[in-house]
C-alpha cells in the first residue's frame, strides 16, 4: 500500500473522541434490536394466542422490548454485528471499498426483514384454509356473479356521477395549484437556508406539509363533510387540501434539485431575490410541474372516486348507496364506469406528459 493511500485512508477516519457518533450508533443498534425483540414477540403471541389476539396489548410490551433492544445492543455493540458501528464508526474508506451485503452485519439487515416477512404474516392473520374454504368460494362466485351482469338501467345517473367525480377532480387541482406554486418555495432548502429566519418558515412549511398530507383524503372528506355538508364540495376540499401538500412536496423537491449555476451568476450580477427565483429557478421548473401537475390532476380523479364512499360526492357516493343494499348488478355497473374513467384519464395524462417533454 502506498504512502498515499495511507494517508488518505488517515484523512477519512472518524473522530473517535467524538462521543456522538458512538451515541448515535447505540441508538441505531438498540432501535433494530428493539423492533426485531417486539416483531418475535409477536410471532409467537399470535401463534399461542388464536382468539382474542390483541385484546391485551399495552404500553408495557414495546417499553419491555426497547429495554431488552438495548441490553443486546450493549452486547453487540462489541461484534461485527452491530449496525450502528458500521453505519457511524467504520472508517469512510473501508465503506466505500467494501461491499455492504457482504459484512458480517449485513445477517442482522437479511435477519430483520426475513422477521418482518414471518410477523407480517402473522398480525395479518394471512390463511389459505379460509380463502379457499367452500363458503368462502361460493360467496365469491355469488358477488363476482352480479358484478359481471351489470344492470345498465342507472346508466344515465352512473354518466353524470362521473361528469361529477371529473369536474370536482378538475376543480380541486386548478385551486391546489397557485397555492402549492408558492408554498414548494418557501418548502425549498436551497432557497431557506440564507438566514435563520428564512430556515425557521423552511421547517414551519415542512411541518405543515407533512401533516396534512399524512393525513388522507379520505379522513379529510370527513372532516368537510361536518363542516360543509356532505356533497362534491367537501371531496373537493379534501382533494384540494391533500394536493397542496402533495404538489407543495413535489414541487420544492424539483427547486432542490435544480443547477445552481444560473443562480450564482444571477446573484453575481446583483439580481434581487425575487428575479433570481423568476428568471433563474422558474425556466428549470416549468416543465417538471406541469409534469407533477397532470399527475396530480390524474390521481385527483380516482381517489374522487373513493371519497364518495364517506359522502364526498360524486360517483362514490352512488357506489357506496348500492353497495350497503347489497345491489351488486348496480355496483357491477359502477366499477366498469370507474375502470373507464381511471383508463381514459391514465391513457390522457400519458400522452400529454409525452407532449410537454
Amino acid at each position: 500500500m502506498t504512502e498515499q493511500t495511507l494517508e488518505n485512508k488517515a484523512a477519512l477516519s472518524p473522530n473517535f473522541a467524538s462521543p456522538t457518533k458512538f451515541v448515535k450508533a447505540l441508538i441505531l443498534d438498540t432501535l433494530i434490536w428493539a423492533y426485531i425483540c417486539l416483531a418475535s414477540y409477536k410471532i409467537v403471541y399470535t401463534k399461542l394466542i388464536i382468539a382474542d389476539r390483541f385484546a391485551s396489548f399495552s404500553w408495557s410490551q414495546p417499553l419491555t422490548c426497547l429495554g431488552l433492544g438495548f441490553v443486546l445492543a450493549l452486547v453487540i455493540f462489541f461484534t461485527p454485528l452491530s449496525v450502528g458501528k458500521e453505519m457511524f464508526l467504520a472508517n469512510k474508506y473501508d465503506r466505500d471499498h467494501k461491499n455492504p451485503m457482504k459484512m458480517p452485519f449485513a445477517f442482522v439487515i437479511y435477519f430483520t426483514v426475513f422477521l418482518t416477512f414471518i410477523s407480517g404474516i402473522y398480525v395479518s392473520q394471512v390463511s389459505m384454509r379460509e380463502f379457499f374454504s367452500e363458503a368462502g368460494l361460493l360467496g365469491a362466485q355469488r358477488i363476482f356473479g352480479a358484478l359481471l351482469a351489470p344492470n345498465f338501467a342507472i346508466i344515465d345517473q352512473a354518466v353524470f356521477a362521473a361528469v361529477e367525480t371529473i369536474y370536482m377532480a378538475f376543480i380541486a387541482t386548478t385551486i391546489a395549484l397557485p397555492f402549492a406554486f408558492t408554498i414548494g418555495f418557501f418548502a425549498a432548502r436551497n432557497l431557506m437556508s440564507s438566514s435563520m429566519w428564512a430556515f425557521g418558515v423552511y421547517n414551519i412549511t415542512r411541518f405543515f406539509l407533512n401533516t396534512t398530507r399524512s393525513i388522507e383524503p379520505l379522513v379529510w372528506a370527513i372532516i368537510f363533510s361536518v363542516w360543509v355538508g356532505i356533497g362534491p364540495f367537501a371531496g373537493m376540499l379534501a382533494l384540494c387540501l391533500h394536493s397542496i401538500s402533495s404538489l407543495a412536496k413535489l414541487y420544492s423537491e424539483q427547486i432542490e434539485n435544480i443547477s445552481e449555476g444560473p443562480i450564482e451568476a444571477m446573484k453575481a450580477t446583483g439580481a434581487s431575490p425575487i428575479q433570481v427565483i423568476w428568471y433563474g429557478v422558474v425556466p428549470q421548473i416549468v416543465l417538471p410541474y406541469l409534469s407533477f401537475t397532470i399527475y396530480r390532476w390524474d390521481i385527483n380523479v380516482r381517489m374522487a372516486t373513493i371519497i364518495g364512499l364517506v359522502g364526498g360526492g360524486g360517483i362514490g357516493t352512488m357506489l357506496m348507496q348500492y353497495q350497503g343494499r347489497a345491489m351488486w348488478n348496480e355496483v357491477g355497473l359502477l366499477a366498469i364506469v370507474i375502470a373507464a374513467i381511471v383508463w381514459v384519464m391514465d391513457w390522457s395524462s400519458s400522452k400529454i406528459r409525452a407532449a410537454i417533454k
